[in-house]
């Protein structure tokens, strides 16, 4: 029996990016060093970390209910997008020695983010009929 792919990767896109943000809360919630650095670098500790953490966990619930994957998909990338813009103009690309895993963690999700919202452009409401490309 073949496992209808088209079916399948969509929802293990979601997962993934659900995983990557809800993972990354433990650092957040529980004011973890690495954390506490990268919101004083720019400005938004605490109240930042502890809101920034509050929507990815909103964004990576919203990825996992089938009807609001677009407002997941959507407010990840909104996220995803401050984070790297923070990285591009504050942070750098390596913090804290990490070789660039924040960084990169953060362009992979912003990719898949992308493309989930595509796969769902035409759940949006209001404009998702319209969105035939």
């Amino acid at each position: 029996m073949l496992i209808d792919m088209k079916k399948h990767i969509p929802l293990v896109l979601r997962i993934i990016i659900a995983v990557i943000l809800i993972q990354t809360l433990r650092f957040k919630f529980t004011a973890h060093p690495d954390s506490i650095y990268i919101f004083e670098t720019v400005g938004l500790e605490p109240i930042g970390r502890i809101g920034i953490g509050v929507l990815e966990l909103i964004a990576g619930i919203l990825l996992l209910i089938p009807k609001t994957v677009w407002a997941g998909a959507l407010l990840t990338l909104g996220l995803i997008g401050g984070a790297i813009l923070m990285h591009l103009t504050q942070l750098g690309i390596e913090v804290n020695n990490d070789r660039g895993t924040l960084f990169i963690t953060a362009v992979v999700t912003f990719i898949l983010s992308t493309i989930v919202l595509y796969l769902y452009r035409k759940e949006i409401p209001v404009i998702g009929k319209k969105l035939n490309f």
